[in-house]
């Protein structure tokens, strides 16, 4: 890749850009990558990228799969366990074969193995297109809940499949029973990996606290998982996954607060970029494929780019229907154990099914000595942008005329938890007011601070009353009211940094701290740090000192 430089920043100033576009013409910011990035491909100018195959998965694939299975619910995925297999390893194999019986049809000259390698890639959905417009419109947990665990899961069978196709193509031999028995003997020791190094991990993590070194180690894990699984011959997908569900799980034991603050947020970044740039440099290549599809009838692959996508969505949608009644209409203690769903939730379990950053990554990974190389990587752009625009486009309004809501389950669950953790504290508070070292002033003011709390959540539990909308009134008076003193602080201490009588250092330090005091604010400040920051340095003082003298603080 020539001026490497040039390139890494354009990209990274196309995401920021193209995201920033989607919040202001409120697009689902996948839909606006991939339609920027195929944009950008052909402007004059732009150079021309070309990425080692080889690398593509290697570099992208492990933490994106790790972060996904690390950040899910596995309490979510015990309880959708059976629809979540019929879609990640039912679905995905009716839709490798089903779109290879498409492509090997409408396609002239596509071999069957290079066929299965499309349906391979094209199978899986994305995590995170599908689950941030879904949670975004609002639709019961649930739902939710089974298309984050499809995201997660099917991947692994995908790439399984993906793999053995890419083998069938370079050998020109394919045995059904051979790969069946490679495919378990391959998933058992991936997760087995998976566990063994997350264990490891665990051990050594539980012995430090040092941020940036458990930071460090957060990052390659997915690697320490991945390539051996690679190296042995076994599902390296399935172990990143497993080690990334494993100490997701035990991570309140692991990580402590301050290297937590700062590890979510840096895998949150990290994962957006990836994502980003994947989608992005998938347009800067089109030009390039296209060239290698001169001789092509390219026209003509548009079409069969939109046969492709669709019959990956009437595959999905057929699937879903099938799959959610059948069993039931079969099965009574199914039935009376888990009741029909409303036919409302199979319609958009089955419209979620969004292509992106893994079909993408494995597409780039297609070997250059397979010939047809470049038009998988153009049918499977043309899925990935079919499904983007169609399904991720139409998904909110196709929930309001469902009339689907969120349940709210979520949401009671949080005060469920905010209840008890406060019940806690009093109880703990109970517990060690008549200690030595405990003064009685401080214990009564936390009790208060947490009896008010108590009262609070417990009003919202019960539903909505004079009493509860009270406190919640409260509640946000005394959130602006903290704002507008942390305001008062930050100009402040901005204005002693001016002065030189403090160091950049030391208003940083200060800085975090009152920057972790805002983000326990449940909702936003109404308060301006630029205006204050104006505002006289004694004025700031006073009026900070007047309203901590009003009495202690409620929240």
């Amino acid at each position: 890749m020539e001026n490497t430089e040039f390139v890494i920043s354009g990209l990274l100033v196309a995401v920021a850009g193209l995201v920033l576009l989607a919040g202001w013409l409120k697009v689902p910011y996948p839909v606006m990558l991939v339609v920027g990035g195929l944009g950008l491909g052909f402007v004059p100018g732009v150079p021309e990228v070309e990425l080692a195959p080889e690398l593509v998965l290697l570099a992208f694939l492990p933490p994106l799969l790790y972060s996904a299975a690390f950040f899910s619910s596995l309490r979510d995925l015990r309880a959708n366990l059976r629809p979540i297999s019929f879609l990640s390893i039912g679905l995905v194999l009716a839709t490798t074969f089903g779109v290879a019986a498409v492509a090997h049809e409408v396609i002239e000259g596509m071999p069957w193995s290079v066929a299965i390698v499309l349906g391979a890639i094209v199978s899986p959905t994305d995590p995170v297109a599908a689950t941030a417009i879904a949670r975004r419109v609002g639709i019961p947990r649930r739902i939710v809940a089974v298309i984050e665990g499809e995201a997660l899961i099917n991947d692994a069978t995908a790439l399984v499949a993906y793999r053995f196709a890419l083998a069938a193509v370079a050998t020109g031999a394919f045995s059904l029973w051979e790969a069946g028995l490679q495919f378990l003997l391959s998933a058992v020791g991936g997760v087995a990996l998976g566990l063994a190094v997350g264990w490891v991990v665990a051990a050594v993590r539980r012995r430090l606290d040092d941020p940036p070194v458990e930071i460090t180690i957060s990052l390659f894990t997915p690697y320490a998982a991945y390539l051996p699984a690679e190296q042995l011959g076994l599902s390296g997908v399935l172990a990143a996954v497993t080690v990334g569900i494993y100490l997701g799980w035990r991570a309140p034991e692991l990580i402590t607060p301050s290297t937590r603050i700062q590890a979510y947020s840096l895998w949150e970044i990290l994962v957006f970029l990836l994502n980003s740039v994947l989608f992005v440099l998938v347009g800067l290549q089109l030009p390039a494929v296209l060239d290698g599809l001169s001789g092509e009838a390219v026209l003509g692959l548009v079409g069969d780019g939109l046969l492709v996508a669709a019959a990956v969505i009437v595959i999905r949608m057929l699937w879903v229907f099938v799959f959610t009644y059948m069993p039931r209409f079969i099965s009574k203690g199914l039935r009376e154990r888990d009741p029909l769903p409303p036919w409302q939730w199979t319609v958009l379990v089955g419209w979620n099914g969004m292509r992106g950053a893994v079909s993408l990554a494995a597409a780039l990974a297609v070997p250059l000595a397979i010939a047809e190389r470049d038009v998988i990587i153009f049918l499977v752009f043309s899925v990935i942008l079919c499904t983007l625009v169609l399904q991720g486009l139409t998904l909110p309004p196709l929930v309001r005329a469902l009339g689907v809501e969120d349940d709210g389950s979520e949401e009671q669950e949080e005060v469920r938890a905010r209840l008890e953790t406060a019940e806690a504290a009093i109880a703990r508070i109970d517990e060690l007011s008549d200690e030595d070292w405990v003064n009685d002033d401080t214990a009564e003011r936390m009790r208060g601070l947490y009896d008010y709390r108590r009262r609070r959540f417990a009003a919202r539990r019960e539903g909505p009353d004079g009493d509860g909308v009270k406190l919640e009134a409260r509640s946000a008076t005394y959130q602006r009211l903290r704002g507008e003193i942390l305001a008062a602080e930050r100009g402040a201490l901005v204005a002693l940094r001016g002065r030189g009588h403090i160091s950049d250092e030391v208003m940083r330090r200060v800085e975090r701290d009152l920057d972790l005091e805002e983000s326990r604010l449940e909702g936003p400040s109404r308060t301006t740090s630029t205006v204050a920051v104006a505002r006289p340095h004694a004025k700031m003082i006073e009026d900070a000192r007047a309203v901590l003298q009003r009495g202690p603080a409620e929240s």
